[in-house]
């Protein structure tokens, strides 16, 4: 398999993130992951270069304020995936299956990813898990649906695991997660998202498999990297995780903005003569005829 060089206008597919992937399990171009939750932020970093949009399960956090990932609901996810789908011409649009949309019924969740797919022009969707989804990913793939993996530290796992921890310190947890990167793979998954595991394991499966890797918190060796929007922009309300790199502070940005909005309307500067609309003339109304009585 060789590796096809990308221009800043090719579309990306699933086929082309496989071909940047060489035969000896090296990446010379690195993939470019990002979340995206709306079309503003999906059509700017689209147009940006950004090669992955995920519209993550993170939604419920960092847009609609819960405190962790499981309650948003398939109905939210649609309806985010299809505002990123209007605002994205180059990027792959990859889409979160929520919590509970693919745990129990194989079918149903066959079905739910349709929908994605359908109503949300999702390209591919991500899942968690390794080993214990090996069925499933591979029924997906046979309904030609794409699919991204995800193992390490899995959010939608957070009760079982006990709270949002490195995973992968112990031998046999390093051991394990290997194996699930490799039942992602061979059951046809084209990309696994490696999270908040050590930058030695993320390595070694990285060189160990045939599909690109996506870190996390995974260390510099993978295949490509993803962030949360919000946290790279300053968008959160809680200090980010370790992984996180903040490239702007829009929240203090956007702070500034509206306290000094509010100053101006309050002070009378804002709107000016030259935001205000001119050329209806002021009606001068009649005064009411009094009718004096005979």
């Amino acid at each position: 398999m060789s590796v096809v060089p990308l221009s800043g206008d090719d579309k990306i597919t699933v086929p082309g993130l496989l071909q940047r992937k060489s035969p000896d399990h090296s990446t010379p171009e690195k993939i470019v992951c990002l979340t995206a939750y709306d079309y503003p932020t999906a059509r700017l970093a689209d147009e940006a270069g950004v090669d992955v949009l995920l519209v993550g399960d993170s939604l419920a956090m960092v847009v609609l304020g819960h405190d962790s990932t499981l309650p948003v609901t398939i109905e939210e996810m649609l309806h985010h995936t299809r505002a990123v789908r209007r605002g994205t011409h180059r990027a792959l649009v990859v889409a979160d299956m929520p919590y509970g949309t693919y745990h129990s019924d194989s079918a149903q969740a066959v079905s739910n990813a349709v929908r994605f797919v359908k109503e949300a022009g999702a390209e591919a969707v991500k899942i968690e898990g390794g080993e214990r989804r090996l069925e499933l990913i591979s029924r997906l793939t046979e309904a030609e649906i794409p699919v991204m993996g995800h193992v390490g530290l899995t959010p939608q796992s957070v009760n079982a695991l006990g709270g949002y921890k490195v995973q992968g310190k112990t031998v046999d947890a390093a051991e394990q997660l290997l194996r699930d990167a490799r039942a992602v793979e061979g059951a046809g998954a084209f990309a696994v998202v490696l999270e908040a595991i050590p930058r030695e394991l993320a390595a070694q499966i990285t060189r160990e498999l045939r599909i690109p890797t996506i870190g996390i918190g995974a260390g510099p060796e993978c295949d490509g990297q993803i962030l949360v929007l919000h946290d790279m922009l300053g968008l959160t309300f809680a200090p980010p995780p370790k992984f996180a790199r903040q490239y702007a502070n829009a929240g203090e940005i956007i702070s500034d903005a509206v306290r000094e909005y509010c100053a101006d309307v309050r002070n009378g500067a804002f709107p000016s003569d030259a935001e205000s609309y001119h050329g209806t003339q002021v009606i001068q109304r009649k005064k009411p005829v009094s009718i004096v009585g005979c």
